[in-house]
């Protein structure tokens, strides 16, 4: 019982340090809605922030020049995201802000490029290692129904329940291994998604609460955001996953090559 509770410590501990770019993330969102900073609004200052931390974390060696490059690709990718569905009415952000784009603060891109940060660390804290990966054949057009469906179901069907049957069939038998203290863990591939984006819909009830977006039933007053999100936030986390160890696996591959 002691030592399942040592490690049990050991593990939070790990996560909380690979957690680093949200929780500052988080802080700043607090910070700046209970304070009003000087000379910028809100979301500017937000991003200055984001921008600092990410510079930070770079230079001090916590994360390296080829995750700041997969960070950025999420930059992106969450970007194009916040446009479509700002655009719409998915959700919005109400206040004003010089680095705001068609209703969309340039800092909203960070808030999916800490997921990918958190993924980096967490891979290099805890050893992480898969087994049973699928070949990429199946990999990349999976992930790109995914990300893509969040777009379509607007205009076609919804599939996501396909989707997510879809990744339970293929990464059914994928063990993820972890390191801890010493000790290696495994863990189904699947159940790490599940949890991975339970926690992020925890996460989101506490960005929304913070005021970094509002989803249309929370304009009047604050609300806990439905749990039907944990869906999305799971296809999420899984395109999110998958393009980390995508390139991590490619990355290994070529430099044993070399």
């Amino acid at each position: 019982m002691k030592q399942a509770i040592i490690q049990l410590w050991h593990f939070g501990w790990m996560q909380a340090k690979a957690c680093i770019f949200p929780v500052i993330i988080f802080a700043t969102l607090a910070l700046t809605q209970w304070i009003e900073l000087p000379f910028l609004p809100r979301y500017d200052w937000i991003l200055l922030i984001c921008l600092a931390v990410q510079v930070g974390m770079v230079y001090s060696g916590l994360e390296s020049r080829d995750e700041l490059k997969v960070i950025t690709l999420f930059h992106l990718i969450g970007l194009a995201l916040e446009l479509f569905k700002v655009h719409m009415g998915s959700w919005s952000y109400p206040n004003e802000g010089y680095t705001k784009f068609f209703g969309v603060p340039l800092y909203s891109g960070f808030m999916y490029a800490s997921v990918a940060s958190y993924l980096c660390q967490a891979w290099n804290r805890m050893n992480v290692q898969l087994l049973k990966w699928p070949p990429y054949y199946v990999v990349v057009p999976l992930t790109a129904a995914i990300y893509l469906n969040f777009f379509w179901h607007h205009f076609w069907l919804d599939i996501r329940w396909i989707l997510s049957t879809a990744v339970l069939i293929v990464f059914w038998k994928t063990i993820v291994t972890y390191r801890v203290n010493g000790i290696r863990y495994r863990m189904p591939l699947t159940l790490s998604f599940f949890l991975i984006g339970f926690f992020i819909w925890i996460a989101e009830n506490i960005a929304t609460y913070f005021g970094a977006w509002q989803y249309p039933d929370q304009v009047d007053a604050w609300s806990l955001v439905h749990l039907g999100k944990v869906s999305s936030w799971l296809l999420l986390v899984i395109v999110s996953f998958l393009i980390v160890a995508t390139l991590k696996r490619v990355k290994h591959t070529l430099q044993h090559e070399t």
